[in-house]
Order: structure tokens, then sequence, then C-alpha cells
């Protein structure tokens, strides 16, 4: 019973296409030249996915993001009470004009 999940398994890496990528990646590694000094990362970078420097950078990025929204956010809440107090500074001239 065990070989037959075994051989289940296989057929489904195979379908999905796990095993070429896998089989790829591996090659790849054997063919550089220069052997990297992480392994993994090679293998991860290959597949994109992100290695551990790229995820630093990242949540860097989005730390100065956040920031940078919130200075935003700031600026529109001032700009849209000055919208307000010039509107309604407005409508106060509006009816002493006359036409």
């Amino acid at each position: 019973m065990a070989e037959s999940k075994k051989e289940e398994f296989r057929k489904y890496l195979e379908r999905a296409g796990v095993i070429d990528a896998l089989t790829k990646v591996l090659v790849a590694l054997y063919e550089e030249p220069e052997k990297p000094a992480n392994a993994l990362d090679f293998i991860k970078q290959y597949l994109g996915a992100p290695t551990s420097g790229d995820v630093e950078t990242m949540k860097a990025e989005k730390d100065e993001m956040v920031k940078k929204n919130e200075e935003l956010t700031r600026q529109l809440e001032v700009c849209s009470a000055c919208c307000v107090s010039l509107f309604a500074l407005f409508l106060d001239l509006s009816c002493c004009l006359v036409f």
C-alpha cells in the first residue's frame, strides 16, 4: 500500500510540474561556473521567490511607504479643511454680492 501512495505522489508532482522545475533548477545550479555561497538562495531566486535580502528591502520600502501614506493623509485632511473653510467664506461673500 505504501508503494502505491509513493507512486501516486510522484505522479502528482510530475503533473504539477514540480519535478520538471526542480530538475531545471538543479541543472542550472550544476552548470553554474562559480557555485553560489548560498545554494538555497540560488534555488529560491531561480524559482522566483524573494531571497532574504529581498525581503528585508521590501520591509524597509513598506515602512517608508506607510510613513509617506500617513503624511499624505495628514496633508489631505488639512487641504480638505481649507476647502471647507474657503467654501464657507465664498458662501458668506456671495450673499453680499449684488448682480
